[in-house]
């Protein structure tokens, strides 16, 4: 396993790469503020590296990384479907139970997006209450504003 932590509007992020593909990236908080250097050492990182640069400054709406994050089935399928959740658009988690034919699900999906290990790439933060209220976010609601702002999926 290798990391790197990128600097980026919503703090530090951690982002590990193992066995050629992405595997977690963490919020502040999650991780310890060390800052550990290896980007150039591996390629999917350098790549996760440039690709979220390039979201935060406007410039991708979507990622195109090989995933390992590791789950069960059923995280699985939820993160498929966050996946398919249009960038500058939100979904509630019964939208996504209904997306994933398990309409009585709502509280397993949002166990299962709460466990997203790959937030940002695998869009966790466009999942919203059924009510349109923010709802909670791995890297907190301030950090979930800001990518649906950078979005356009809310007014700045």
């Amino acid at each position: 396993m290798t990391t790197y932590d990128l600097d980026s509007p919503i703090g530090l992020l951690r982002i590990t790469a193992g066995n050629g593909r992405l595997t977690s990236i963490q919020f502040p908080g999650q991780h310890r503020a060390r800052k550990a250097r290896y980007r150039d050492k591996d390629p999917v990182l350098a790549d996760c590296a440039r690709q979220l640069e390039e979201y935060f400054a406007g410039r991708r709406r979507s990622f195109n990384l090989p995933l390992g994050a590791a789950g069960t089935a059923f995280q699985r399928e939820v993160w498929a479907a966050l996946g398919a959740i249009p960038y500058g658009e939100v979904r509630s988690y019964r939208d996504i139970a209904r997306a994933i034919s398990r309409e009585k699900a709502v509280r397993a999906v949002g166990a299962a997006n709460g466990r997203n290990p790959l937030p940002i790439v695998v869009p966790c933060h466009r999942v919203i209450g059924s009510d349109g209220s923010l709802t909670g976010f791995a890297g907190g609601l301030a950090a979930k504003r800001t990518l649906l702002q950078l979005e356009g999926a809310l007014p700045r």
